[in-house]
């Protein structure tokens, strides 16, 4: 048996009739760029997320990028983040000529740790906590952080909120949606993730009119009205087909996360002896809601020997990540060290991302389980 690690061909088929309806409307019009299906997605995400407004943008790292912008983020600022995420996220940051400062995660939720960041901001000058501006806590795998901590600090310390919630749409914490807790909330449509379109598109979500304001200029090159800038903003603006086919999948999302969290509990069924065993350390689920965009497990031991032996069964596994952010080359100049951040280094050594997509069958699945139990009865 041979089981991908994502095939979108299977969704493709529930859905195919829709999106061909829909994107060949768009032919007709000739309208590509922006227009009324994007607006109405706009809309209908941040019904979804319960905010008061979208602004859709051409990617999740350009979510990112505009929301700093918004924020006014730029050289000599410092903006917390956690080191153990997609690189967009510090980025992002570190383009705008903003220094990434790292905070340590939480082993079990992969997430940025509270306790940690409130460990960073005693242990710098009050100078340093001065040039903080903001902070973007991610919502890793599909679980939202700890928002009710993080918030409070930020709001003690005047930062804006970015959430980084790419892999999380549709996530809840303490009956409120990831997104709608910060200043700000990013998603990405990238078309891996749960809710992807057919190539790159995102979206920022926001309860404040003025944050939406600002973001609509700032998209397109800053221009309010056309051909006047008061502002240098860029061409982050969202294609027409691209926000009709994430439309259209919109309707089905909820219907897919709920796979996705019946998959988890089936693999946590046939993988629950490892994990007694500590052999292996299955994702917990804090929040109220986990949309599972990803399946992580950590192995105590040989990770990289039993990707190799799924490998070899046909199995589609990934790392994310295998080198946290803090280590990677472009940030050297940063000044982290190998130790620096001991939870981030350890998750990126022992993590192993398994199938969880919506179609998976419970036979695939039963078949990813017993091969990973037949590798760790022998080795």
């Amino acid at each position: 048996m041979k089981v991908p690690l994502l095939d979108l061909t299977r969704q493709y088929t529930q859905i195919r009739t829709d999106v061909l309806t829909v994107t060949h409307e768009i032919y007709d019009s000739q309208r590509f760029i922006m227009g009324p299906h994007v607006e109405t997605l706009e809309t209908e995400i941040a019904d979804y997320c319960g905010v008061n407004f979208g602004i859709g943008v051409s990617s999740g790292s350009d979510a990112l990028l505009i929301s700093l912008m918004a924020a006014g983020i730029g050289a000599g600022d410092w903006v917390i983040t956690t080191p153990y995420t997609f690189f967009a996220t510090a980025g992002t940051i570190f383009r705008l000529g903003a220094r990434p400062v790292f905070v340590d995660i939480a082993p079990d939720t992969f997430n940025l740790d509270p306790s940690h960041l409130d460990k960073c901001i005693a242990g710098l000058t009050e100078n340093d906590r001065q040039r903080i501006k903001a902070i973007i806590p991610v919502h890793l795998y599909g679980q939202c952080a700890d928002m009710p901590a993080i918030m409070k600090i930020a709001k003690r310390h005047g930062w804006v909120v970015i959430e980084d919630a790419a892999q999380a749409i549709g996530a809840e914490a303490d009956n409120r949606r990831a997104g709608s807790w910060g200043d700000m909330g990013c998603f990405s449509f990238f078309p891996s993730k749960n809710l992807g379109a057919f190539g790159d598109g995102g979206m920022v979500v926001t309860h404040d009119q003025r944050w939406r304001d600002k973001l609509k200029i700032l998209r397109d090159h800053g221009a309010s009205p056309k051909y006047y800038h008061q502002l240098v903003g860029g061409n982050f603006r969202l294609d027409a087909l691209q926000a009709a086919i994430v439309s259209v999948k919109l309707k089905h999302l909820d219907r897919w996360s709920a796979q996705r969290a019946k998959n988890a509990d089936h693999y946590r069924q046939r993988l629950a002896s490892l994990a007694e065993s500590r052999r292996v350390i299955l994702p917990c689920q804090i929040g109220a809601r986990h949309i599972y965009n990803q399946f992580v497990i950590i192995c105590q031991d040989q990770r990289d020997a039993l990707r190799q032996w799924l490998t070899e069964a046909g199995i589609g596994t990934e790392i994310y990540y295998p080198a946290p952010l803090h280590l990677q080359a472009c940030f050297k100049q940063l000044g982290y060290d190998p130790g620096s951040f001991p939870q981030a280094e350890f998750a990126a050594k022992h993590s192993l991302a398994l199938p969880i997509f919506p179609e998976l069958t419970d036979d695939e699945i039963d078949y990813v389980a017993d091969r990973i139990i037949d590798y760790y009865r022998t080795n």
